[in-house]
């Protein structure tokens, strides 16, 4: 058990009087939360995730927050694959997977240089290296925010996060983080 990975930042659901413009955006992703201690995997009740060695290998040993996806539409094989017991995981499944950091909850300071830090510390273009920073945008306004859900919508994805600017990271829900969906759920 890891009781960090219970006190990870949650989002609020947004609404229309919240202007988006100056907010950062990035696709909401249907995948597993995992918070990474500087070592292990674990879902936001704390419970490991056995991913073998070399998915592990290239990421830092400090705290990370993130969602293990493995595609649009592909929840149910995500999980199928992360929430095997150690002695049932097959290795060669994790190739499938992608662990999409959001967040660097120890590094401290606003919300755009922990994510600079993260853009220098994850290796981009590397095929040993199964984690990427999740890329974000500035939004513009309210126009390009529903013009993003749209694209994401017809893409087959989830909806938009957004992230408010300087936020710092908070161990709670929080509204410095909100999710825009077209149907909304209790995620």
């Amino acid at each position: 058990m890891c009781s960090e990975a219970s006190k990870v930042l949650l989002a609020e659901t947004w609404s229309e009087d919240v202007d988006p413009t100056g907010w950062w955006m990035s696709e909401k992703l249907d995948g597993v939360r995992a918070y990474w201690n500087g070592k292990n995997f674990y879902s936001r009740q704390g419970n490991l995730f056995h991913a073998p060695d070399f998915f592990k290998a290239a990421l830092p040993k400090v705290p990370l927050d993130g969602e293990i996806w493995c595609g649009r539409g592909l929840f149910q094989k995500c999980i199928s694959i992360i929430k095997k017991q150690a002695d049932k995981v097959v290795p060669d499944d994790y190739k499938l997977l992608t662990y999409l950091i959001f967040d660097a909850p120890s590094h401290g300071g606003k919300y755009e240089d922990r994510v600079k830090w993260l853009q220098a510390n994850i290796p981009q273009d590397d095929d040993k290296c199964f984690a990427t920073v999740v890329g974000i945008k500035k939004c513009e306004g309210l126009a390009q925010l529903k013009q993003c859900l749209a694209d994401v919508n017809k893409a087959g994805g989830e909806g938009i996060m957004l992230r408010k600017p300087g936020s710092l990271y908070e161990h709670k829900r929080s509204t410095t983080l909100l999710k825009v969906k077209t149907f909304y759920d209790e995620g």
